[in-house]
């Protein structure tokens, strides 16, 4: 992958990655404490009744967290509002990556764009094929999401020995397979929809449209149109994370001031500022009473340090801590409780638990390789640069680390009751089938790898 030639420095693809990074520590943790609380005694009721209580919002008769008429359980709010903010920073990061990042570049991207392809094909396929004639062929998307954070986590355990370039090609490899999921989200889990709320979901989405043309930038502008059409999403029957997602793509990407502006608005506000000015200082020289003229030309600094950061960066740069570090672990921490006292090994060796495992292990594997391979060798995309077939099929094995964006389609594949079972089985096999891709793809790259002197002097 060459750096050379593109809009995008290996500095701001690191910056990127390290992002992704930063959230694999809680996610784990968060898991771990969600099985334990799952599955000891006197914790367990409590830790499974407290998802289902009610959450509510209300003013007057009006419920924001209401569905139909139903106040949301704490675990739906989980799942369809905060997750939400988690897909309006996916749609975010898309769009970011479609204007400057990886996905701006056509011929750079294509690689890992029909990787994932093959990352989400092939790993259906084994699913159908593994689920012919059973109930829970409609889980058959569950396998087809690589989730960043903990396979970016894997990478960066080997530090300088792994090429920025196979970092950048994993990572553009989980963009496009959330690409993939939002689209299966839209397509398939949706309900019967409601015509008057899909009709003013569109009215909000066109003035959101229009804020974005005319250049409208401030953020609560978008954040509260935001909140309105993710209402009218979740009682249309469109699921509503994907109000999310479009959200993000009307988010303005442009600044109001170029930086050069912004930089002679600086400099003319701090000339206001004599070097010598006794005038109002204490004994210590500290500055006690700034003058009118002072007073305004710092809120002037203020107000253009507000203008010369575009609102889809800023959003993007808030929201990351505010993802990585409480909504995915609190979504991992609701969802991924299996209680284990009724499950025996036959869980993993059969049903849904093997599909799933089957799909994400080896599935997600060939599916990246093969279509990885195919696009080399006939020439329609070159290799990243400092890779070779050895790291690239590392790579395809940390694809298999589905996790987040599973226990998702998962949640959404088995609702209600009378899936539970099914649903536990699912969840089981994608925490078996991700723990055995990431220690395989670790294992291999540790061998396969050059040393890290090596890899810097590349």
């Amino acid at each position: 992958m060459d750096f050379e030639n593109s809009r995008v420095s290996p500095f701001s693809a690191t910056k990127t990655i390290l992002n992704y990074v930063k959230g694999g520590n809680p996610l784990i943790g968060a898991t771990l404490l969600a099985l334990l609380c799952a599955n000891l005694p006197y914790v367990s009721d409590f830790y499974f009744q407290f998802w289902e209580k009610e959450i509510k919002l209300q003013i007057g008769d009006f419920n924001l967290f209401s569905h139909n008429g139903h106040p949301m359980t704490i675990m739906e709010f989980i799942n369809d509002a905060l997750m939400a903010v988690f897909f309006f920073m996916i749609g975010l990061e898309i769009k970011r990556e479609v204007l400057v990042g990886e996905l701006s570049s056509f011929k750079k991207a294509l690689l890992p764009i029909i990787g994932a392809v093959g990352g989400m094909v092939v790993p259906v396929l084994f699913f159908f094929l593994m689920s012919s004639g059973t109930d829970y062929t409609r889980g058959a998307a569950i396998p087809m999401a690589t989730d960043i954070a903990f396979s970016l986590g894997v990478l960066a355990m080997l530090g300088s020995r792994v090429p920025l370039s196979v970092k950048v090609f994993l990572t553009t490899l989980a963009v496009v397979d959330d690409i993939g999921g939002i689209i299966i989200i839209a397509t398939c889990y949706s309900d019967g929809i409601g015509v008057s709320y899909l009709f003013y979901s569109v009215a909000a989405i066109a003035l959101l449209l229009f804020g974005s043309v005319f250049k409208v930038q401030s953020k609560m502008y978008y954040l509260i149109l935001g909140g309105v059409v993710w209402y009218l999403f979740l009682n249309s029957g469109i699921h509503p994370t994907i109000a999310g997602v479009i959200v993000a793509f009307c988010i303005p990407e442009k600044p109001v001031f170029h930086p050069k502006k912004y930089i002679c608005i600086i400099r003319n506000s701090i000339a206001r500022f004599p070097e010598k000015d006794d005038a109002g200082m204490d004994a210590n020289g500290r500055k006690i009473i700034l003058s009118r003229e002072q007073m305004d030309s710092l809120k002037e600094i203020e107000s253009a340090s507000d203008k010369v950061i575009s609102p889809l960066q800023e959003l993007e740069d808030t929201l990351h801590p505010v993802v990585n570090y409480l909504i995915i672990p609190l979504f991992a921490f609701a969802n991924a409780g299996i209680y284990l006292g009724d499950m025996s090994f036959s869980h993993l060796f059969g049903g849904v638990g093997l599909a799933v495992i089957c799909s994400l292990f080896l599935g997600k594997f060939v599916g990246i390789l093969l279509f990885s391979w195919l696009a080399v060798k006939f020439k329609l995309a070159p290799m990243p640069q400092g890779a070779d077939w050895r790291m690239l099929s590392a790579v395809a094995m940390l694809g298999g680390i589905g996790f987040t964006v599973s226990l998702f389609i998962a949640n959404l594949s088995f609702p209600g009751s009378e899936y539970a079972d099914t649903l536990n089985s699912a969840k089981l096999g994608i925490l078996v089938g991700s723990l055995l891709a990431g220690i395989v793809g670790y294992l291999h790259l540790k061998i396969t790898l050059p040393p890290a002197s090596k890899t810097a002097d590349n």
